[in-house]
């Protein structure tokens, strides 16, 4: 298993999650666009999420069927 194959999943969560946290400092504080900066990321952890899933799905039957 190389992880070099997960990367891509991993920095759009990484990237998701920094942008769920900005967002909800954002709310927090009160400042403009906080709740599009959460759906953002959000919707960016989620895709995340859904690439990982298939390249773990994808990877496992290439393992098997080798």
């Amino acid at each position: 298993m190389k992880l070099k194959a997960y990367a891509l999943p991993i920095v759009v969560m990484l990237i998701g999650f920094l942008m769920t946290t900005i967002g909800s400092l954002f709310k927090i504080m009160h400042w403009p666009n906080g709740s599009e900066l959460l759906t953002l990321g959000m919707v960016l952890e989620s895709i995340g999420v859904i690439i990982l899933i298939i390249k773990l799905v994808i990877n496992h039957k290439k393992e098997v069927n080798s």
